[in-house]
């Protein structure tokens, strides 16, 4: 018995293959050459489809004869035109139509058999590549190649390598699993891989306070060394170099929050209003720093900062390195927990506020120290960010010969200040 589709399918289906029907004639309409397909054939193709797969929607026997004749006309169609070329040598048929044909007979079955969102978007897809094929063609150009490799090696670790490692406790001295270690890894790595990929192939992204804000998602104390060295060699830049140093500061809260939701939605919650806080503090005083501070004469004239480009964060050594990091963290964490209890995990987070705090962060944000309140734990991670912040102005100060960055490594104490005010704070909600 044929059950009959529903009038919301029926228009879903004749909406998607027109969209598909008109993207496809205006982006052949440059070519002298007509190819099957188009505003008319793809509704046809759609609705004739979604009929054939009506009669049987069990065994898909006359949905299956409708593709293969479909199929077959296509072929006789690809041979007769498969040696044309176009103005440029180039060859002038390629399996672009008939995917899109295919498409169009598929569309009328999936329209009606599976939830809406997939003929949504697969449809919307298929246009997208048609259309940007221009862009994506000077993409591959332009990507290098160690790139794509970079890019495959990372769908190994995230796709392969992560579900076969043991997502159990290898060892009593920490709760800690060899997935949580790995997929911790993972997330860090993906938004500074973000940030990477912007400051190398998005022009904007090359100097001034983009680099600074992408600097941010990468690391803020590698940003603050960069841009402080920036304002001692060319004092032209440093009205920039110190709204930057700042503003990647403002841009670490907010990225120590969003690695936090990933894992524990209610350490998220318990620091969105003091990471948020210190977050938009940081950044009105990038703004003061940016607008009202009177630049350099020399500077009305100069370009912007050029800013060298952060290195691969997916390359093998560092991956390494953060993995020890965290287990070494988590395993210290689990001791100091044992014998001192809170005062322990403030102590160490104050402590690894002058290395990389992201192994300690995610350690309290996966359940490392799992006899600490919530509230300790975000005390915790928002003394480590100080205790950063401390570090960083002392970077700016050092690096930049003191007067260049100044202002900045001012902002960065006043932030670590309320950073700690904020932890006392959360603090007492766990006694």
């Amino acid at each position: 018995m044929i059950t009959a589709p529903s009038p919301t399918s029926v228009a879903l289906l004749l909406g998607l293959s027109f969209f598909l029907g008109l993207a496809f004639e205006d982006f052949f309409a440059r070519g002298e050459q007509r190819r099957p397909g188009g505003i008319r054939t793809f509704p046809m193709l759609a609705v004739a489809g979604g009929v054939l797969y009506l009669f049987d929607p069990a065994h898909f026997i006359p949905f299956t004869g409708g593709l293969l004749v479909l199929g077959a006309w296509l072929i006789v169609y690809y041979r007769a035109h498969v040696g044309d070329r176009d103005d440029k040598g180039e060859p002038n048929v390629g399996l672009v139509v008939p995917l899109l044909n295919m498409h169009a007979y598929l569309l009328g079955a999936v329209a009606l058999a599976l939830p809406p969102w997939i003929a949504v978007a697969m449809t919307v897809t298929s246009v997208l590549l048609l259309t940007g094929r221009e862009q994506l063609h000077a993409l591959a150009r332009e990507l290098e190649m160690k790139e794509i490799v970079t890019a495959g090696q990372f769908l190994i670790l995230t796709g392969i390598v992560l579900p076969l490692l043991p997502n159990h406790p290898v060892t009593t001295l920490t709760a800690i699993t060899p997935r949580q270690v790995w997929l911790a890894l993972v997330v860090v790595c993906s938004f500074s891989y973000v940030s990477y990929l912007a400051q190398r192939y998005w022009a904007a992204a090359a100097g001034g306070l983009w680099m600074a804000a992408l600097g941010g998602l990468y690391s803020s104390t590698a940003t603050t060394v960069v841009l402080a060295r920036q304002a001692k060699a060319d004092p032209a830049t440093r009205r920039q170099a110190q709204a930057g140093i700042t503003l990647a500061t403002g841009i670490m809260y907010l990225r120590i929050l969003a690695i936090i939701a990933i894992f524990d939605m209610a350490l998220a919650r318990r620091l969105a209003l003091p990471l948020g806080g210190l977050s938009l503090a940081a950044i009105v005083i990038c703004a003061l720093q940016y607008w009202y501070v009177k630049p350099a004469p020399d500077e009305l004239q100069a370009k912007a900062m050029p800013v060298p480009v952060s290195k691969n964060p997916l390359q093998l050594g560092p991956a390494v390195i953060f993995a020890l990091l965290f287990i070494v963290t988590s395993l210290v964490s689990t001791w100091a927990t044992a014998e001192f209890g809170a005062t322990g995990i403030y102590s160490l987070a104050a402590i690894v506020g002058i290395s990389d705090i992201d192994p300690f962060v995610l350690n309290l944000a996966q359940g490392g120290t799992t006899s600490v309140p919530t509230a300790a734990l975000a005390a915790a991670i928002l003394i480590a960010a100080s205790s950063n912040n401390i570090l960083k102005a002392f970077y700016a100060a050092c690096f930049a010969g003191g007067r260049a960055t100044a202002g900045s490594a001012v902002a960065l104490v006043l932030l670590a200040v309320a950073g700690v005010g904020a932890a006392a704070a959360t603090a007492m909600l766990a006694l």
